[in-house]
């Protein structure tokens, strides 16, 4: 796949670097990927407002963010709930503060960012099933966190996007209220076997989500109690995706995941669902996180905001 100029840029200077994430320790490869992201994600974008929550669930309490764009109406509003990326292993809510920003106000929506337990210390489907609880607690308690829940939307970048996707389909089967799921560049396909994907063998070398780098998370999320066919952990496995919301799935042409995202994309209009696939060739893994470095990502971010728009009903 031959990257955009702008692309080739970014991804030399990646190839250059001295650190790569498989070369640390887990605590450095997680700040690592925090200090990476804030470089590349550009000015954080001003809030009206931003609150520190803790979501109280069965079995944890975790970290949640809630901002609130400037320009925003007080009380109940349109929002967008967000998973960061980091492939289970990786990210927390420093680590998407900016992308999360551009969204919330690209939008025009009150967006909550929310943490979940990462690998190794909890493998998977232990993300899976935190995010389904916190989709969950934020439905049943949205008074508390002025979300209007008849206007949600739910969305995330790679491991985020993966759980975005098992998110809309718990909210179908539980009947919570969903109006778009936002799959970017998400892993769907978790099974050995998705190895033999024809974009996870050519783009195996193409930076920051190599074949190596995949092979890390993979040892580090996974263990001989991840069943790779449980839809929580294989989302492109359920018995059917119909009946989940609109989607809006995006993908990269020079990205390992590439492949996993056009066959969900193509699984979900198959069973009926309305898709919206913005695919970018050329483009690498991680973009949307590189809003000072690369234009694809502002186009991407307008294309979000603008099925964020439409589907919850925002105006202006």
């Amino acid at each position: 796949m031959a990257l955009t100029p702008e692309v080739a840029r970014v991804v030399a200077k990646m190839r250059e670097a001295e650190i790569a994430f498989t070369d640390l320790g887990l605590a450095e490869a997680r700040q690592f990927y925090i200090d990476t992201l804030a470089a590349s994600g550009g000015e954080p974008v001003p809030m009206d407002e931003v609150f520190e929550h803790e979501l109280a669930l069965a079995d944890c309490r975790l970290a949640a963010r809630r901002y609130r764009p400037q320009g925003l109406a007080e009380g109940a509003a349109p929002t967008l709930v967000y998973f960061h990326g980091g492939g289970w292993v990786l990210g927390d809510l420093e680590s998407h503060d900016r992308i999360c920003r551009q969204l919330a106000q690209r939008a025009g929506c009150q967006l909550v960012a929310v943490d979940y337990r990462l690998a190794p210390e909890h493998r998977l489907p232990t993300a899976s099933e935190d995010a389904i609880a916190a989709y969950g607690y934020l439905v049943e308690n949205a008074a508390a966190f002025d979300i209007d829940d008849q206007r949600l939307a739910v969305g995330g970048d790679s491991a985020g996007g993966h759980l975005s996707a098992v998110v809309a389909l718990a909210a179908r089967d539980q009947g919570w209220p969903l109006a778009l799921q936002v799959l970017i560049y998400p892993a769907t396909d978790l099974r050995e076997a998705a190895g033999q994907y024809p974009s996870k063998v050519r783009n195996a070398n193409v930076p920051p989500l190599t074949a190596e780098l995949m092979a890390w998370f993979g040892q580090r999320s996974a263990d001989a109690g991840t069943d790779p066919l449980d839809w929580r952990v294989s989302p492109v496995l359920a018995s059917t995706l119909e009946d989940t919301a609109p989607a809006l799935v995006i993908t990269a042409g020079a990205d390992v995941l590439m492949d996993e995202g056009v066959l969900y994309a193509a699984r979900l209009a198959d069973d009926g669902v309305d898709v919206d696939h913005a695919h970018y060739p050329g483009v690498i893994h991680g973009f949307i996180e590189m809003h000072a470095w690369l234009a694809a990502t502002g186009d991407a971010m307008d294309r979000v905001a603008a099925a964020v728009r439409a589907r919850l009903g925002i105006v202006g």
